[in-house]
């Protein structure tokens, strides 16, 4: 049963935008390396190869974010490492200050996704819509 709660429509409609997001970064990423490593400003590698393994990871993990983003209650699991996921991807990158936009990225995406799926799993367990104002 798919998740009502206008919190679990928002956070599959978030993890949607999570999903296009990645797979349009990492395909970019894959095509030219050199030149989005340049206009993001981070040091450019001496091979291609290892950006590249990079956005092949990043398309594998954005596969995985699929069955949260269908159904959070079935996979409520796979929702929480959707989340975790991107706070990993954030807390990784922010102690590098070269690579911190990456770091920026993930926490746009852990953020509001973490707030969402608490609100959506704690309002199905009311057995209503929760806002922020009742925490």
């Amino acid at each position: 049963m798919v998740n009502r709660t206008p919190a679990g429509r928002w956070f599959r409609r978030v993890t949607g935008v999570a999903i296009v997001s990645n797979v349009m970064a990492a395909l970019t990423l894959l095509a030219a390396p050199s030149t989005i490593a340049a206009m993001a400003g981070v040091p450019a590698s001496r091979t291609d190869l290892w950006p590249r393994l990079a956005a092949v990871q990043m398309l594998v993990l954005s596969l995985f974010y699929v069955p949260a983003a269908i159904d959070i209650d079935r996979y409520r699991a796979v929702a929480w490492l959707v989340v975790a996921s991107h706070l990993a991807g954030g807390l990784f990158f922010m102690f590098e200050p070269a690579y911190r936009l990456f770091g920026y990225y993930d926490f746009a995406f852990a953020v509001p996704l973490a707030v969402l799926l608490f609100l959506a799993v704690r309002g199905e367990r009311v057995g209503g819509p929760v806002s922020v104002v009742t925490l």
